[in-house]
């Protein structure tokens, strides 16, 4: 087994053993707190361009099976593990995430202390990193090449992940809605979730217009999760402005939050370390109620969270907050059919407590086709 090394923007540098594909990679480093879902994290497109540590030191158990892809590849850019599983043992599995990793071409290191690599970052705050297996390289030219690469503040990568064309979920059972899905890194388990409800689903390009969109006629629009920095969706963003106009009912979840408060007028920030587990603790503020929730997110919405805001489309509030952090994790305006919430309430793999939130909007769209 080659020697493999973990090489942060810092200098800092982890050597552990080859995992998966040889060779090398960069991203940003960002840790994920789930002890489980790890096939759900590897193809979600929200991990685009960054490698994940993750904190859970035995993964790998289940191998792979076929049906619990969020997207059609792996997209982060690498991966670390601490004791990878030597045997598949699942009913659904057709084979080791080894060897997924290697057929994907996804660059891995194992034998690392994954708890001192989180501390590390939880200390010194996202970086980039890179992992390098089976190269001649001094530890000097390997920083060297990591701190080369462009950091996640400032990166448009929607348009890597997005669809290129329009394609439909149909509804299971009696159809009731149809929905503009914008496509900013959507998961396989939104629209699933969606047209268990009688939910037709539109998945349409992140820059489709608002002509585009009004032309199939939606009952609702939804806003997905995606990778990068919100503040670089301009046109998204005054896209989802003229919705507001149009008083469609909306709803984002994660990337699709921040877009909509920044459409709301506030300003995004990048988070130290960002929130990404299926076990964050999240407040409803308006029941009080606790949840345990899925998140993957590395920048923030910047709202008042101890009053309610005014925008030109009327008076909104923040209605869920983290309560590790205090981040702002939900918004609503009350005036117009329009909310976020800044974790997934699909959460697959995860908790369901966020689950009514698809019933929220069901709701949304059910007053406005009544009135």
């Amino acid at each position: 087994m080659n020697s493999a090394y973990l090489v942060f923007d810092d200098g800092r540098i982890f050597e552990g053993q080859s995992w998966g594909a040889t060779g090398k990679t960069f991203g940003e480093a960002v840790f994920q707190t789930g002890m489980t879902g790890y096939q759900e994290t590897l193809t979600d497109p929200s991990y685009h361009k960054q490698i994940v540590i993750m904190t859970a030191p035995h993964i790998g158990n289940t191998g792979v099976n076929k049906e619990d892809n969020e997207s059609g590849k792996i997209w982060v850019a690498g991966f670390v593990v601490r004791n990878p599983s030597p045997l598949s043992s699942n009913w659904r599995s057709h084979k080791t995430l080894e060897s997924e990793l290697i057929d994907q071409e996804i660059i891995g290191i194992q034998g690392v202390d994954t708890r001192a690599i989180t501390r590390h970052i939880r200390d010194r705050g996202a970086m980039r990193v890179g992992i390098f297996s089976n190269l001649n390289l001094s530890r000097e030219e390997m920083v060297v090449e990591v701190r080369k690469i462009p950091s996640m503040a400032g990166s448009n990568l929607v348009e890597d992940v997005s669809t290129k064309n329009t394609y439909v979920v149909e509804p299971i059972g009696q159809k009731r809605f149809v929905v503009a899905a914008l496509d900013l890194g959507i998961k396989n388990a939104t629209p699933k979730g969606l047209s268990e409800r009688g939910v037709q689903v539109h998945v349409m390009p992140s820059d489709s217009t608002l002509e585009q969109i009004l032309a199939i006629n939606p009952d609702g629009v939804f806003l997905s999760n995606g990778p990068g920095d919100p503040s670089t969706m301009g046109e998204v963003v005054e896209t989802v402005r003229a919705l507001l106009l149009e008083e469609i009912p909306i709803f984002g979840i994660c990337f699709g939050h921040q877009i909509l408060g920044r459409a709301l007028g506030f300003e995004t920030y990048k988070l130290n370390f960002g929130h990404r587990g299926i076990n964050q603790p999240v407040m409803d503020k308006i029941s009080g109620k606790v949840e345990i929730t899925a998140h993957n997110h590395g920048f923030a919405v910047q709202a008042p969270t101890d009053k309610e805001f005014s925008t030109v489309y009327g008076r909104g509030e923040v209605t869920h907050v983290c309560l590790n952090d205090g981040v702002v994790e939900g918004l609503a305006l009350l005036d117009r059919p329009a909310f976020s919430v800044q974790y997934h309430p699909e959460a697959a793999a995860g908790p369901h407590d966020a689950s009514y939130l698809f019933d929220r909007f069901i709701d949304l769209m059910s007053q406005k086709v009544g009135a």
